[in-house]
């Protein structure tokens, strides 16, 4: 048990850390500036052509009418996660 309680309190301290760190980040305007370079980045390297054409195929494959946002987002994700390069 006491294992189980050691576990569970570094992860609130993990979560604190995390949410700081995200509100120095958001407060400085870095996050936008990172989101920025990342989306230079991807786009420089083809990831988001890629991705767009990926999505095309799986709208024609199920159909316009019978494919949802959710659906595709689900699709998609993973691919898009697993896709990017390792230098960005």
């Amino acid at each position: 048990m006491a294992a189980d309680s050691i576990q569970e309190d570094r992860k609130r301290k993990d979560e604190a850390v995390r949410a700081t760190i995200m509100q120095k980040l958001i407060e400085t305007g870095e996050k936008e500036r990172l989101k920025e370079m990342l989306r230079e980045k991807l786009i420089e390297t083809g990831w988001r052509d890629d991705l767009r054409e990926y999505c095309k195929e799986v709208i024609r494959s199920k159909g316009l009418e019978r494919i949802t946002v959710d659906e595709l987002v689900a699709q998609i994700t993973p691919r898009g996660r697993a896709t990017v390069p390792d230098h960005i």
